[in-house]
């Protein structure tokens, strides 16, 4: 393989080395913090055993690897069906712009859907995502991958959705699950708190996504992240305050808010 590098021109050598880095970057960025990154940790283990045991002349072993690794690539494909459809996915979003959102406007949205929920006392849980990878706790959601707005939200969480008992998940500016099931707390909490609160802190405990609360019996708006519940956040403020825990265009750094009052 190198002896065919060398016999390329310096200029398409270093085209072809700059293209193959990039695909490896991007395929690492695609499974980073899924279960297929832990997977490819173990299948590293596999190969690098495998030219150990071949090194060493561990026979019996190194002909077992031989078997495994000569159908790596239905092994690939049977175990990562799911992840690879979702990097597929995401390649295909980088060509065709035309969904495409800022995280202003989804939090734009999510803001406004928030307000007229509170308003009508609707009962929301809406989890947005922001380093730590969600997608093991939407394993019993619905599949949306849609644009995030207003209206969408506000029929997800209506009384007559089968969905609306559920949590919304919010992944890289598009409305990723419905109908989530998040765990529970184990702490101890107000009786006023219902199940939907329990659920907030709960994932906010073992991630680090922001989650908003609408009650269904008030109508007032609390916001979970690490393990805090901030209560009595006023409609007018959710947008600030999203803001806030969002600030710039990635959307990633983490930053505390002030403690409401409940009000």
């Amino acid at each position: 393989m190198f002896e065919s590098i060398f016999k390329l021109s310096v200029p398409v050598a270093a085209i072809d080395i700059a293209i193959v880095s990039v695909a490896l970057y991007y395929l690492m960025l695609l499974v980073k913090g899924t279960r297929a990154e832990r997977m490819l940790w173990g299948l590293g283990v596999i190969v690098l055993v495998y030219f150990v045991s071949q090194r060493v002349e561990l026979v019996t072993l190194h002909w077992i690897l031989s078997n495994f690794l000569g159908s790596i690539a239905i092994f690939i494909i049977v175990v990562f069906q799911q992840d690879i459809r979702r990097a597929l996915a995401q390649m295909g979003k980088v060509l065709s712009l035309k969904d495409a959102m800022k995280p202003r406007e989804v939090l734009e949205e999510t803001a406004n859907a928030v307000r007229a929920m509170s308003s009508s006392k609707t009962g929301a849980l809406i989890v947005i995502e922001r380093g730590v990878d969600l997608g093991e706790f939407g394993a019993a959601g619905v599949d949306l991958d849609a644009k995030v707005s207003e209206e969408l939200l506000r029929c997800i969480f209506s009384a007559a959705s089968p969905m609306h008992d559920g949590a919304v998940v919010i992944r890289r500016a598009r409305l990723f699950k419905a109908g989530c099931i998040l765990p529970l707390t184990e702490k101890e909490l107000a009786e006023s708190l219902g199940t939907r609160h329990r659920a907030a802190i709960g994932l906010a405990e073992e991630t680090d996504a922001v989650v908003i609360v609408v009650s269904e019996e008030t109508g007032e708006i609390m916001l979970a992240t690490g393990d805090e519940l901030f209560a009595g956040v006023k409609p007018e403020e959710i947008y600030g305050h999203l803001k806030r825990l969002f600030p710039g265009e990635s959307g990633l750094k983490k930053t505390m808010l002030p403690r409401q009052a409940p009000g």
